[in-house]
């Protein structure tokens, strides 16, 4: 496996990843309405491509398949984190962090944050973060549960 900087061109798969991971892993935590709000049949592919420029995530690959992505921004802010449902369970998410946390280092971000998912919440925990609060998220009619977890760095 290699983890490298999304490409352009990277958009179409990465969709795909985003959008199968959470109708096949996000699932058991949420209903099938909640995760069509989610990840919609119908998404306009467009504006996933435009945020998946502006994140500009780092990229893990197996036997040239994107197996997983996720992003930090110059303020420590996770907006995706995602890992292909065949390879939960197998390392990828904490290659991924790590590449995330020497990035946070290099940018000198003394905190990183998400908003995490139920599903999520454990290997963020696990990854040392804590739960600042709990969420209610409003979307397309539906109301999701999540977490806005935070870890903190720099002598706190």
């Amino acid at each position: 496996m290699i983890v490298r900087k999304f490409r352009k061109g990277d958009e179409q798969e990465i969709w795909k990843l985003f959008y199968n991971t959470i109708h096949i892993v996000n699932i058991q935590d949420y209903t099938k309405e909640q995760v069509a709000a989610w990840a919609p049949d119908d998404f306009d592919i467009n504006i996933a491509i435009k945020k998946y420029r502006e994140i500009r995530p780092f990229v893990a690959i197996h036997n040239g398949k994107i197996i997983g992505y996720a992003d930090i921004q110059s303020d420590g802010y996770i907006d995706h984190f995602f890992c292909h449902h065949e390879f939960q369970g197998k390392g990828v998410g904490k290659i991924l962090f790590s590449v995330l946390e020497n990035e946070a280092q290099k940018k000198g971000v003394l905190s990183m944050y998400s908003n995490v998912s139920i599903t999520a919440k454990p290997f963020f925990e696990a990854m040392g973060f804590k739960v600042e609060k709990e969420q209610l998220i409003q979307l397309k009619g539906q109301q999701l549960k999540n977490y806005r977890m935070v870890r903190d760095y720099g002598g706190n």
